[in-house]
């Protein structure tokens, strides 16, 4: 299995991609993530062409067990980000 790619090395591969600076890239970059999170955080939807879905999801009230304790206890209502992989991108691993 590869290492993850770094945030720096991102950056510089889609500098080279768009034909820019690292410093251009790095703030497109750190723009599409302002705009996600923000969408995502007030309950939208984000879809990334080629790559897959953001969203949020509602989950309810529900019972949960302490591995420690083995005590039952009731864990509040949260929400979760869920990220779908469109199916471009699965084809492609997977060829």
């Amino acid at each position: 299995m590869s290492k993850a790619m770094t945030k720096t090395q991102l950056v510089a591969a889609v500098a080279d991609a768009m034909g820019a600076d690292k410093k251009t890239a790095a703030a497109a970059m750190d723009a599409v993530a302002a705009v996600v999170t923000r969408e995502v955080a007030s309950g939208g939807t984000v879809v990334l062409p080629g790559l897959g879905k953001v969203a949020c999801r509602t989950r309810p009230e529900r019972q949960v067990r302490n591995p420690a304790t083995g005590e039952t206890m009731t864990k509040a209502a949260d929400k979760q980000v869920r990220f779908a992989i469109a199916k471009a991108l699965k084809d492609s691993v997977n060829a």
